[in-house]
């Protein structure tokens, strides 16, 4: 049996969670809502269970978080915190359902100081990058030999005294005009950009070297400003940075159109060696005074064979003059030979002109028109005559088959009223005109009776 409430609805009661209900459902919304992201403070009251998780606080002037780092992921940290250390942890929001704590799950960890810098050195990194400020294309050229050298850093810091030290012993001849600015602390980025547009106003430098000797990343910084690697980029003056140790990089050094490893390295690539000059100068002029002496030796030789060839003056006349005399011997000799051959041509010609006189061809083109004329006549009446004995011999034979010739033998032809020649008795009947031809007339007939020729009559 059921029985319907009388109560009112306003008095119904609401969904009720329990406390796992309520926490599982917290925690729920809280992964929802929060993605993986960083967070940085001071580590207190950590922990190293056996279970080999770490649980520590993390806090900062006013607030703190619980915070927990599972065994398979503190694994891969490279340091052991401690109690008062600033880290920066990769972590996902979460609730522990148990006892109902808000907490943090960590993910990773790093050292804070330290990985906030990297974070910013990246990110320049790739927004430069990407605008190409580090491209090939845009790297200028350095001097093979400078004629004068700036240098942007600082005036008391080891690495001035390194370049200078390293000028002097390789080519002490280059002047070198330093451009002093700080090169650590807040203002160092602002001193160092404008010490390089002071660099670019004065152009008397054909190249800069801008950096600073070794130390921490945070003491390297001013070199990885913004303002520092857009004022490197926009120098007129091709930019070596030599920041640090070998192993120091910086922004600098990627927009900058050459990286040193160290200054000193920055001013073994500026600086030619003067030993090494000088060696090259005496090889290059050995090498001169031995083509110089190649050059005369040459010279006298072709001078010894010119004046072997060299002649008096008067003997070269007699040659020339014995050789004019054959010349000309030679031209009478060939205009000579030459005056025959045109007069046998000339000659020829006139013997040729003389046959072809036009009245000379008259006679003979008249005694050939004559000869042809007759040979003409003759032939016409060759085929006259052989014409007639062919027309005398077809008379004959035609006159021999000539129905007239039948006729006169007292035959006659028989034709009918359409003149239709009557071969036999049957193609007429009795009472039909026909006609009789005879040699000198016509017979006009009528068919009175038709008598029929028996076999044995043809016979």
């Amino acid at each position: 049996m059921s029985y319907l409430s009388t109560e009112p609805a306003e008095h119904q009661r609401p969904d009720v969670y329990s406390v796992s209900q309520l926490n599982r459902r917290a925690r729920q919304l809280l992964e929802a809502h929060f993605p993986l992201l960083w967070v940085e403070g001071e580590i207190s009251n950590i922990s190293f269970p056996a279970s080999g998780h770490w649980y520590f606080v993390l806090k900062d002037e006013t607030a703190q978080v619980r915070c927990a780092m599972f065994k398979m992921r503190n694994g891969l940290v490279g340091f052991r915190p401690k109690n008062g250390q600033h880290v920066l942890i990769r972590c996902r929001v979460g609730l522990y359902e148990n006892r109902g704590d808000f907490q943090l799950i960590a993910e990773h960890m790093e050292e804070a100081g330290h990985g906030a810098l990297q974070k910013q050195f990246d990110a320049l990194k790739a927004k430069l990058h990407g605008e190409g400020l580090f491209d090939d294309k845009h790297k200028k050229a350095l001097p093979a030999l400078p004629e004068r050298i700036g240098i942007v850093t600082s005036p008391t810091g080891a690495a001035i005294h390194d370049i200078l030290t390293v000028l002097k012993r390789r080519f002490p001849a280059i002047p070198v005009t330093i451009y002093p600015c700080p090169v650590q602390g807040a203002e160092a980025a602002t001193a160092i950009a404008s010490a390089i547009q002071l660099a670019n106003r004065d152009n008397r430098c054909d190249v800069l070297i801008v950096g600073r000797g070794g130390g921490s990343i945070e003491d390297l910084w001013s070199f990885n400003e913004e303002t520092v690697a857009r004022e490197i980029f926009a120098s007129k003056i091709p930019v070596v940075s030599a920041v640090g140790h070998e192993v120091d990089f910086t922004i600098a050094d990627f927009v900058a159109d050459m990286r040193a490893a160290t200054p000193s390295a920055a001013g073994e690539i500026l600086s030619p060696d003067a030993r090494e000059l000088h060696a090259d100068f005496n090889m290059l002029r050995r090498q001169l005074e031995r083509s110089l002496l190649r050059a005369i030796r040459s010279r006298q030789q072709q001078v010894d064979h010119l004046y072997k060839r060299l002649r008096h003056p008067g003997e070269r006349l007699q040659q020339n003059r014995q050789r004019l005399i054959f010349l000309r011997s030679r031209l009478d000799r060939q205009m000579t030979a030459e005056q025959s051959l045109r007069r046998s041509r000339l000659n020829d010609v006139v013997s040729r002109l003389h046959r072809n006189h036009p009245s000379n061809r008259l006679l003979q083109y008249r005694e050939q028109n004559r000869s042809l004329q007759l040979r003409l006549t003759r032939a016409i009446n060759h085929l006259l005559q052989q014409k007639q004995a062919r027309w005398k011999n077809a008379a004959q034979l035609l006159n021999s088959v000539s129905p007239l010739q039948t006729l006169g033998r007292g035959y006659a032809i028989l034709t009918d009223e359409q003149k239709h020649v009557i071969r036999k008795v049957a193609t007429v009947t009795a009472g039909d005109k026909i006609s009789a031809t005879l040699t000198d007339g016509e017979l006009l007939c009528r068919i009175d009776e038709i008598k029929l020729t028996t076999e044995n009559e043809k016979i």
